[in-house]
């Protein structure tokens, strides 16, 4: 799940990694959240998730779903998640990436790159197959292209913020004037700051 540095809304609990990318010689922080375990219910297409999720899709700026090649289970899983995120964000354009790891383990493929990448295009995604264990760069290189896509998407949004759903949790100072120094920094030059 990513997130916007000039995102009013504080982050979500949960496991935080932050991370800084350097997009068009602009350095931007990132914000990623791991969620938690997200299932369907009893062979239908209805997710079961925590509250937290939907804390977490609240607060989200873009999406990562990341599936395995040998696990077809964990790709049928993510047309349901998606139709549960857009039930929150209906009018929304929210940048997503669809990510096929374990690419190094072809014999063991459950999951096609057609398949992969038929639904990215059809939730409205980006698609790539990586392998985390044997090429991070691919990893890297996917999100990076996914901060683009947010760094367009909030510079599009002409400033406007979600509103709504103010989670409670404590705010660092220092990270407050990490942020509050890099907006200013991105302000004055006309662009938008992105987190992961």
């Amino acid at each position: 799940l990513v997130q916007s540095l000039s995102n009013d809304l504080p982050s979500p609990p949960g496991a935080l990694y932050s991370r800084k990318f350097t997009i068009d010689g602009e350095q931007i922080s990132l914000q990623v959240q791991d969620t938690p375990f997200v299932s369907l219910e009893d062979d239908t297409d209805s997710i079961c998730c925590q509250e937290q999720i939907n804390r977490s899709i609240y607060w989200a700026d873009g999406f990562v779903f990341v599936y395995s090649i040998t696990d077809y289970e964990s790709f049928r899983l993510l047309r349901p998640l998606h139709q549960h995120i857009r039930r929150i964000h209906p009018n929304a354009n929210i940048p997503l990436l669809l990510m096929a790891n374990k690419g190094d383990l072809l014999r063991a493929r459950q999951v096609s790159s057609k398949e992969g990448l038929q639904l990215a295009t059809e939730l409205g995604g980006t698609y790539c197959e990586v392998s985390a264990r044997e090429n991070c760069e691919g990893v890297h290189e996917a999100f990076q292209q996914l901060c683009q896509e947010l760094s367009r998407s909030s510079s599009s949004c002409n400033g406007e913020k979600r509103r709504g759903l103010h989670l409670v949790r404590p705010k660092s100072p220092n990270m407050q004037d990490l942020k509050r120094r890099l907006k200013q920094a991105l302000t004055s030059k006309g662009k938008s700051a992105t987190t992961l």
